[in-house]
Order: C-alpha cells, then sequence, then structure tokens
C-alpha cells in the first residue's frame, strides 16, 4: 500500500491545506514566526509517513511514525497559542484540535502495527 494511501495520511495532509489557509489570515509580524513553525510542524507529519515509508527496516519506519507523533503534539499547542493569541476562533481551534487527537491516535496504532 502507498502512504498515501493511509488514512491517517489523508486526514493529516487535509489538515496541512487547513493550516496553510488559517495561518494566511494571521497578522504579517507572524511571518517568521508562528505561521511558519505552524507550517513545518504541520507539514512534517505527512513528510515523516512518507520518509520513513521509503526506509528499508520496519524500525526506521516505526521511528518516522513516531517523529509525526510528536509534531502532532506541537501543532495542537500551536493551535492553543493561536487561540489565545485572538488569531483563531474557539470552533475552529476544538475541531482542529479534535482532528490532530484523531491523528496521534492513529499514528500510535499505526506504530503499534509495525513489529
Amino acid at each position: 500500500m502507498k502512504i498515501e494511501d493511509l488514512d491517517v495520511f489523508k486526514l493529516a495532509h487535509n489538515l496541512t491545506l487547513k493550516v496553510y489557509e488559517i495561518t494566511a489570515t494571521y497578522p504579517e509580524h507572524e511571518r517568521f514566526g508562528l505561521i511558519s513553525q505552524m507550517r513545518r510542524a504541520s507539514s512534517s507529519i505527512c513528510m515523516n509517513l512518507m520518509e520513513g515509508g521509503h526506509r528499508i527496516s520496519k524500525n526506521e519506519y516505526k521511528h518516522f511514525v513516531s517523529i509525526s507523533r510528536g509534531s502532532c503534539g506541537e501543532v495542537k499547542y500551536q493551535l492553543l497559542l493561536s487561540r489565545d493569541l485572538g488569531y483563531m476562533k474557539e470552533a475552529a481551534f476544538n475541531e482542529m484540535t479534535e482532528s490532530y487527537e484523531r491523528i496521534s491516535m492513529m499514528l500510535t496504532k499505526l506504530h503499534s502495527s509495525l513489529k
């Protein structure tokens, strides 16, 4: 199976697109700060899944899945910060946080399945 066919990859990719859309509305002074960090952390989830999936050993793949999960946590904090700075509405924050929690659980299951 191709990595990009995994449900977790599809969900993470769609959320990355949403992060790009939302951060486009952030203040210009956040361009090299929060905007850049959120975009990198969000896209890192799929990038690490792709990189790990193209490694030779399952242990290497597991390592990259673990890194993807860490990136989920990073984005969740950045969402909280965005909300508290007034850059994001509560409804969007709740929806996206819930989706990243779902991704995190999916990555945990994927990691456990790679034995």
